[in-house]
């Protein structure tokens, strides 16, 4: 049975044979991650150390957590493998010159962001300047995106290990502008576009991201990937009753865990 050291105690309840260690004492109980096969959801900070220094096994992926710390990285990563699914975007110094840029290039509404939120925090319309000098006065990037036209609802695919685990739709509450079920969005099972999976899957093979969440928008003919967060909700899975412990476990093993012996342990010798 593999040792397993996790961080976060709550999405790792029912694995087996799993040790929870505060993120704050990684140091002092480091003899017992050296020892880990595999150590479960770090914090970013955590990541260098664990990978280079320890040479461990982590889950999620280190693509996974470092490319979902900040929208910047995510979206440069995106537009890299697919870029005609991403939403025009412009990522910029917090200059005086780039906010009249902006105000001067894109239409209202549209859409501005910090770089580092999530659960529909830190996302606004952009109706007015007013608006858009408010968001610049307290982000350090600028990270603006072109509004697209939709029906009121946006798709979150759930990627766990190498499949689409979950899907479901995501419909925006009456008079708002934003989809998440944290921000009071309804969720609705029916029919899910199995070309948006297949859009998220290749994407997530491509980046090696192993564990995220992936916000889907359909406008006009298109499929656009809003963002993904390595440590999405769960509402939408329990109101499936799906396990997503059980998932990470059987990759887990697929991954770190040889189906036969890479050696004997006495040269020549069959092991009974």
């Amino acid at each position: 049975m593999m040792k397993l050291i996790t961080f976060q105690a709550y999405r790792t309840l029912g694995l087996p044979d799993v040790r929870y260690i505060k993120p704050s004492l990684m140091f002092k109980e480091i003899d017992a991650i050296r020892e880990a096969d595999v150590v479960l959801f770090p914090e970013t900070w955590q990541v260098p150390a664990l990978v280079y220094g320890l040479k461990k096994h982590i889950f999620p992926s280190i693509e996974t957590l470092q490319l979902g710390f900040s929208k910047v990285d995510m979206t440069r990563a995106l537009w890299t493998v697919a870029p005609e699914n991403v939403p025009y975007t412009e990522i910029m110094a917090n200059t005086a010159a780039n906010i009249d840029y902006v105000l001067n290039a894109f239409p209202y509404p549209f859409v501005a962001k910090e770089a580092r939120n999530a659960r529909g925090n830190g996302v606004f319309l952009i109706e007015r300047e007013a608006d858009f000098r408010r968001y610049a006065e307290q982000s350090e990037v600028l990270y603006v995106q072109e509004y697209l036209e939709n029906d009121g609802k946006e798709l979150r695919v759930c990627v766990v290990g190498d499949q689409v685990f979950t899907a479901y739709w995501k419909v925006c509450p009456e008079g708002s502008f934003l989809h998440n079920v944290a921000q009071g969005g309804d969720i609705c099972f029916d029919f899910v576009p199995r070309e948006a999976c297949e859009l998220v899957l290749r994407v997530a093979r491509e980046l090696n991201i192993n564990h995220a969440g992936f916000d889907v928008m359909i406008s006009g003919d298109r499929f656009y990937i809003l963002e993904f967060n390595a440590l999405f909700g769960n509402q939408g899975i329990q109101a499936r009753g799906l396990s997503v412990e059980t998932a990470i476990y059987q990759y887990l093993i697929q991954q770190f865990v040889p189906t036969f012996p890479t050696s004997p342990t006495t040269p020549g010798k069959i092991i009974s």
